[in-house]
């Protein structure tokens, strides 16, 4: 039996896999809010307790942190995951714990071709390498490198780089955001949902268009950047029509940072889940703005195929791939 898993700042998805026959198939898959549980021991405890001769020959499991000698510190919750701990738990010999975009990166590469949606339809795809960005409860970033036979998924934590204003607006997002975070001002804290927020906050700060009293009554009792996202989706408020707008070039400006460091002839794909649940937006034209503003090298990144992943579990499906590969 195989037990893969997907841990994000929000949710974390566990999955069983038995072998029937040549296949491996999925007996049992669950979703839960990752900050109901105070461990991830806790919560893998009760996912695990009503199973019986469990018999666990690997784990697989991508988290939202780094991974240091094999074990996580996630970086927005409170756990920390060790490969003996989780083996003891489960019984099984092979324990691997993979950065939340690595197990992504892996997912996206045994994806269908209709699993995808293209904001860059005039770029041809060609092989080398993909660059993988997931904005959501944070932003994560990884490379697949080509190395003329093979991929190699490269985990990084590029979400956390510096935060690069382009104009005068982005700099009043800038000084406003320092204000808040005096350290340290990274690209997360605009590209996330907690970003979009963040956006609009600086948008009223600075009186750009009127604060209407019941969506601020709205995001008081709701997920704030999800109403963001409705209501600029909508064109209902001034200032969620101008955040969303924003917040989807800064998208762009941070996928054509990363584009420009690993030159992906293969593409830029997009994962996480605001890019899909945010598709028209995406698909407006704010994005690629972004994208290609990047002075001399517009006419590079033109080619760059740009994809949204629409299939929510694309980190649990890379984990799967991982975790059978280490049965080998």
């Amino acid at each position: 039996m195989i037990l893969a898993g997907d841990i994000g700042g929000t949710k974390t998805i566990l999955a069983l896999y038995r072998m029937e026959k040549t296949k491996w198939k999925c007996c049992k898959k669950k979703d839960y809010a990752s900050a109901d549980f105070d461990s991830f021991g806790a919560l893998l405890n009760g996912f695990l307790q009503t199973e019986d001769d469990l018999q666990m020959q690997s784990v697989c499991i991508g988290v939202a942190g780094p991974i240091v000698n094999g074990d996580c510190v996630t970086t927005n919750l409170p756990w920390e995951l060790k490969r003996q701990e989780i083996a003891v738990q489960t019984g099984a010999k092979s324990v691997q714990l993979l950065n939340d975009l690595e197990a992504t990166a892996w997912g996206v590469l045994r994806l269908p071709k209709d699993s995808f949606v293209e904001l860059n339809p005039k770029a041809q795809s060609g092989t080398g390498n993909l660059a993988v960005l997931a904005a959501g409860t944070g932003l994560g970033e990884a490379l697949i490198v080509w190395s003329d036979k093979e991929h190699h998924v490269v985990a990084t934590e590029g979400g956390h780089t510096d935060f690069a204003p382009r104009n005068e607006m982005e700099i009043g997002l800038l000084r406003f955001l320092m204000d808040l975070h005096p350290e340290h001002v990274s690209y997360e804290r605009v590209v996330c949902g907690q970003g979009l927020v963040n956006i609009y906050q600086y948008l009223k700060s600075i009186d750009y268009a009127e604060v209407n009293e019941e969506v601020e009554s709205q995001m008081n009792s709701e997920d704030p950047a999800a109403v963001i996202s409705k209501k600029g989706s909508e064109a209902k408020n001034g200032l969620c029509v101008k955040a969303l707008e924003m917040f989807c070039e800064l998208y762009g400006a941070e996928a054509g940072n990363l584009a420009l460091k690993c030159l992906p002839k293969a593409g830029v794909v997009l994962a996480g889940g605001i890019a899909a649940k945010n598709l028209p937006s995406m698909q407006k034209g704010d994005f690629m703005r972004g994208f290609l503003s990047k002075g001399r090298y517009r006419e590079v990144l033109k080619s760059v195929p740009v994809k949204v992943c629409l299939n929510p579990e694309a980190g649990l499906i890379g984990a799967l791939a991982v975790a059978k590969g280490n049965l080998t």
